[in-house]
């Protein structure tokens, strides 16, 4: 079993645009979330690992919504002790999602309530199978 800490966590970006859409007033629009998962490591620092989740939510002329959003998180851990296997790797890497997940699933929430609109919740889910198809390219890529 991997062990870390969170050393802590910030928001990089954190964006809201209000649409206007001509629609019915019955019509319902399907509010799909789309997340993006980046890891990277530090050269200088072999036990440091940062985490970066994005979710977006922006409308098309084909699939309009009734709002765009964009949320960038970014948590920097420290492993207790070096990782030196691919399936060590992988462990940490869904424990720390999980772990992240949700304070955006939060950041969801608060942005849209910030926005005077009905607060958009997510329901709860496990942050570490939000990516179950994750290839090599989703592997931890190096950091200057």
């Amino acid at each position: 079993m991997v062990k870390f800490r969170m050393l802590g966590m910030h928001c990089e970006d954190m964006r809201f645009r209000l649409n206007v859409v001509k629609a019915e007033p019955q019509t319902k629009f399907e509010i799909k979330p789309e997340f993006n998962r980046q890891i990277k490591k530090i050269k200088e620092m072999p036990k440091r690992r940062v985490i970066e989740l994005t979710v977006k939510m922006i409308g098309t002329e084909t699939d309009p919504k009734p709002f765009d959003l964009a949320i960038r998180l970014v948590a920097n851990f420290e492993l207790e002790e070096e990782i030196w296997l691919a399936e060590d790797e992988r462990e940490f890497v869904a424990a720390a999602t999980r772990a992240t997940f949700p304070y955006l699933r939060s950041a969801i929430t608060n942005l849209t309530a910030a926005a005077m609109i009905n607060p958009l919740i997510l329901p709860p889910i496990d942050g570490g199978a939000l990516f179950p198809d994750a290839k090599p390219a989703d592997q931890p890529a190096e950091q200057a």
